[in-house]
């Protein structure tokens, strides 16, 4: 009897900026499963609450089921402190599904950014691996196969006090560079803000418009 290799779907590139007033998240939309595009409109944002996202890059039904802990996590510590948790709070307590008491020798295959509002009122990014690491970045960061092209646009192109509009910018040219090299990251860019107001999601940019701007 012969066991089949089952492909896990993967592969993506995940960008998070922060500016003055709030932060950027940006992510292509292709899933890979090998060398097949498994699919072509997936989207790699789960709101957690009005001022906290979740970007993910890895095993797609780990990023699902984790998304659904961490939302229910974060609606039960409202529900027990009578506050919304900030993006310290959410942070913390994914670190604590991916790394459980006991540790398990079945990790969550992802790359996670978990964003949004702080305990001091600052926005930031905070970014967890399959290890349980939970590391906070205050400017920008990038996940996925992707990301290493993705990186040189940003560590280029950063600087402090980006506006919102600079800010979008600069997350829709590093997921661009990503696009045009890495095979696993394409068809467009699915782009959120979130601030004050709460949580946006703007238009998707096809990927034929990225190739006709440059």
């Amino acid at each position: 009897m012969t066991s089949e290799k089952i492909e896990a779907k993967h592969g993506t590139t995940t960008v998070g900026v922060v500016y003055k007033d709030g932060l950027v998240l940006a992510a292509d939309k292709r899933v890979s499963m090998g060398y097949l595009i498994a699919n072509k409109e997936f989207d790699k944002f789960f709101k957690i609450t009005d001022q906290i996202a979740m970007t993910v890059a890895g095993s797609v039904g780990d990023a699902q089921m984790l998304a659904k802990f961490l939302k229910a996590e974060v609606d039960l510590y409202k529900l027990n402190s009578g506050i919304e948790a900030s993006v310290d709070v959410a942070a913390s307590l994914m670190q604590n599904i991916l790394f459980p008491q006991g540790k398990s020798f079945i990790p969550f295959l992802v790359q996670l950014i978990v964003a949004g509002l702080g305990d001091d009122g600052r926005y930031a990014i905070y970014t967890l691996d399959p290890s349980g690491s939970n590391i906070k970045e205050t400017k920008f960061y990038s996940t996925g196969s992707g990301s290493p092209m993705a990186f040189g646009v940003l560590e280029d192109g950063y600087r402090e006090g980006l506006t919102e509009d600079e800010a979008i910018k600069l997350s829709t040219r590093a997921i661009t560079s990503s696009i045009r090299r890495d095979m696993a990251s394409g068809e467009g860019i699915d782009v959120v803000v979130i601030n004050r107001k709460g949580f946006r999601r703007l238009e998707k940019v096809p990927f034929e418009a990225i190739v006709k701007s440059k």
